[in-house]
């Protein structure tokens, strides 16, 4: 039961990052450096712009694979157990963050 209700919630966070990054390519597009449309100032803040973003997608990238390992865990039946202790990791760690893989006390 507890694993069905998180499969749902991961599957819809996927979604979410994955429509994120769909949103944000732009951003992430190369920097043109056209000295007659953009002066100095601008480009450096549009180059800066492109690194910012292409960060977030980095972190995006990361946080779909925890998200997906953490949706072949719901589906294989090994989801809400610790991968160190193999205790049940409580209910409100995994709302918080769905994709942990590790009870408090291993964490620390």
């Amino acid at each position: 039961m507890k694993a069905r209700k998180f499969a749902k919630i991961i599957r819809d966070k996927i979604i979410e990052i994955e429509t994120l990054s769909d949103v944000a390519e732009q951003s992430r597009s190369v920097v043109e450096l056209d000295q007659q449309s953009v002066g100095r100032l601008s480009r450096q803040d549009a180059l800066q712009q492109q690194a910012m973003a292409l960060a977030q997608e980095r972190n995006r990238k990361q946080e779909l694979v925890l998200l997906k390992r953490a949706l072949h865990r719901a589906e294989s039946g090994d989801y809400g157990l610790c991968e160190e202790c193999g205790e049940e990791i409580p209910e409100k760690r995994l709302e918080i963050d769905p994709a942990t893989e590790i009870c408090i006390k291993c964490r620390d």
